[in-house]
């Protein structure tokens, strides 16, 4: 169908949260995922389709053997042949560190934005904050937000600083799009990586005179059927992974710099409606077999498959290493980050690898010296009510001997002990806690860490989480675990 001159056809698709997810797999006689597959279908919608592009809502990295066996840069090789128009960061493209991260900028050949890092002595940014993509007649502005999280992962470094809250967030998107609306805009795109609950609180702040139209997000890995409309905003996801992609079909009004009308779908990657791209999938093998050579040996047998598929709630695997950490280091308790277990199962036979992808943060462990009544407030603040609203939240897997039983409705529990018999408020208790954790205390927990000091000094009890769990795992098999008996959530 032909369209009046000041009617343009823009195709957007969108990625985010990919994490290293590079290996197509085989699903049901299928094959679904990979890049490059994924590849082969961005390929065809740009032969298709000549004003198309191709934009990533962060967390390119973490999740796979390739991508921390070289700490990202298998990762921007690889996405350096996917060829994204536009990418922005998610928080754990800061894992590897801030320093590192600006080197793998240096060899990425597609432009990272990113409006919230900065210098604090000078407020220099530290990437790009917005891209205007000229395509097919049409200028596009992309705008990159991160998660508040990144502030978490940068402590360490006190020159880096970020944005605090979603008010300065949406301040700073009203500056770049009053600076840049006289360039004759047609669409304002906002790249985030804050979460979709988040993304319509955001949108929400937005001035419409400021001309925003899209946000595409990521960070909660949320699947959608249908995008959300926040303030005139359409806010999309595409879920985690490479198994799928979401794609706008636009028609540009260029004279009103707007939207007059789109579809939206999110396409499943797999055989049947995506070729391989030969070239990216020679380089990716040329990655594993180098990782195969390394990581292809057995840990263990567990007894059973164990899984971890909701990361606000106790799990068998979870729980497990949670175990292992408690029992390695001599604890009393060990609160291990969910966020840190990576994959929803493992086992029964667990390849080095599987350990790698599935946990793939080696960080210190911490010892610190909590009272009963301090571990109650702590764990009251992980169930908050906010956390069954869809609000990101730190949570944490128990080990054996702690009990819990909450009730929303009280806002309390019904249940506190630890080896059967109920934790005293002046009890003092040996907790393990991951360094990312132990350095955000008093965020993750709502307790400064100067009254947990008061107990006694903090001391790190091992420099690798992992290699303990290694350890634990390699020297025992059959383990098992059953989840339900350590936090037991009544939310009704």
């Amino acid at each position: 169908m032909t369209l009046p001159e000041n009617r343009k056809r823009l195709t957007l698709l969108h990625s985010n949260d990919m994490h290293g997810d590079f290996l197509t797999e085989e699903l049901d006689t299928k094959l679904v995922g990979g890049v490059s597959r994924l590849s082969g279908y961005i390929n065809q919608v740009r032969a298709e389709e000549p004003n198309t592009i191709y934009c990533i809502a962060g967390d390119m990295f973490r999740g796979s053997v390739i991508d921390s066996e070289f700490q990202g840069l298998s990762t921007i090789e690889i996405m350096n042949m996917l060829s994204p128009d536009v990418v922005t960061l998610g928080n754990h493209e800061t894992d590897y560190g801030v320093a590192h991260l600006l080197f793998l900028e240096k060899c990425a050949n597609f432009p990272i934005i990113n409006a919230n890092l900065h210098i604090k002595t000078n407020n220099a940014r530290l990437f790009e904050p917005f891209l205007i993509k000229e395509i097919g007649g049409m200028k596009i502005l992309f705008i990159g937000i991160l998660t508040q999280e990144v502030i978490a992962q940068t402590k360490n470094d006190g020159l880096i600083g970020s944005f605090v809250s979603i008010n300065e967030a949406a301040e700073e998107v009203g500056r770049i799009c009053n600076a840049y609306n006289s360039l004759d805009i047609d669409l304002t795109v906002l790249l985030t990586h804050i979460g979709f609950e988040e993304d319509k609180v955001l949108a929400s702040k937005l001035d419409p005179a400021w001309g925003v139209d899209v946000i595409v997000g990521g960070h909660s890995h949320t699947f959608i059927d249908e995008p959300a409309k926040v303030n005139d905003i359409l806010i999309v996801q595409a879920g985690t992974g490479t198994d799928q992609i979401g794609r706008f079909d636009f028609i540009i009004d260029t004279d009103n710099n707007c939207v007059d009308s789109y579809t939206w779908r999110c396409v499943p990657i797999n055989d049947e409606n995506c070729r391989e791209d030969k070239e990216i999938e020679d380089l990716i093998k040329k990655y594993k077999n180098r990782t195969d050579e390394k990581y292809g040996r057995v840990v263990t047998r567990f007894a059973r498959k164990l899984t971890h598929p909701d990361r606000n709630r106790e799990t068998a695997l979870g729980g497990l290493f949670a175990d292992a950490l408690r029992n390695g280091l001599g604890l009393d308790i060990m609160l291990l980050g969910s966020g840190s277990v990576r994959t929803e199962e493992m086992g029964p036979i667990v390849m080095y690898s599987d350990l790698i992808e599935g946990f793939p943060y080696d960080d210190a462990v911490h010892m610190v010296r909590v009272t009963g009544e301090q571990l109650r407030r702590m764990l009251l603040f992980m169930v908050r009510d906010e956390v069954w609203e869809g609000v990101h939240c730190e949570f944490y897997q128990f080990s054996e001997g702690l009990r819990a039983v909450y009730s929303k409705k009280d806002h309390a529990f019904t249940e506190f002990s630890f080896e059967g018999k109920p934790i005293e408020d002046d009890q003092i208790l040996r907790v393990g806690l991951q360094h990312f954790h132990f350095n955000n205390f008093e965020d993750v927990f709502s307790i400064p860490m100067s009254e947990i000091e008061a107990n006694g000094a903090p001391r790190i009890v091992s420099t690798s989480c992992r290699d303990v769990i290694e350890e634990y795992l390699s020297s025992h098999q059959h383990l098992d675990r059953v989840e339900g008996d350590r936090l037991i959530l009544n939310l009704d």
